[in-house]
């Protein structure tokens, strides 16, 4: 089974501008991790259509300022009275600073400048060095030594659907777990309510009518 463009704009009508590149990415991707029914087409594409802004976003912003910082990293970048704190202050809107210090030490990250290197990238956005290292050797592309691969729709693409096959989310989809999918993406474990969870239901909804 084949997503079409049309069937893709239905679905993600934002996605206009990148939609001709990205039907023949994920119908690829799709195909070689058995993305394969109408459930688990709108759920995935639901998934990804949230998490990259309708296909338009294959990059992590961190362009944070200092209330942002407190509210997204409560534990790093809030004082005790709410407010951001002094580190908060000192990293507003500044993005590579950001990330090298709210990753440092996570996901494999050793290196000085790795939480810049590796932030988010792809649909389903990977971070860490251990995780670009660990989906790089299943897709068998050289990830860790060239990240900004996931940058590209081909590789976006199959990097989401490795991650979807990898922790079992078309078995979620199947048994119509949909916002279980949700919360394993977005906060790592199961029983979570996820950020977006009314629009990534909404894009699930409107995917089963175009793809039933």
């Amino acid at each position: 089974m084949l997503i079409t463009r049309q069937q893709l704009l239905l679905i993600l009508p934002n996605a206009r501008s990148v939609a001709g590149v990205f039907v023949p990415a994920l119908n690829a991707a799709m195909a070689r991790y058995r993305i394969d029914s109408a459930v688990r087409m709108a759920a995935f594409i639901a998934q990804i259509g949230h998490e990259s802004g309708q296909l338009r976003r294959l990059v992590e912003n961190l362009n944070y300022d200092a209330k942002g910082l407190a509210t997204i990293w409560p534990s790093r970048y809030r004082a005790a009275n709410g407010n951001p704190n002094a580190k908060a202050v000192t990293l507003a809107r500044r993005p590579e600073a950001i990330a090298n210090d709210a990753y440092s030490g996570r996901n494999g990250n050793t290196q000085a400048d790795d939480g810049w290197r590796y932030r988010g990238r792809g649909l389903i956005q990977l971070t860490g060095r251990n995780n670009y290292r660990t989906a790089g050797e299943g897709l068998g592309v050289p990830l860790e030594d060239e990240p900004d691969l996931l940058e590209q729709p081909e590789h976006a693409a199959l990097s989401a659907a490795w991650y979807w096959s990898t922790n079992k989310l078309s078995e979620l989809a199947d048994d119509g777990r949909f916002q279980d999918i949700g919360s394993l993406i977005n906060t790592g474990k199961l029983g979570r309510m996820p950020h977006g969870a009314i629009e990534r239901h909404a894009l699930y909804q409107l995917g089963l009518k175009v793809l039933v």
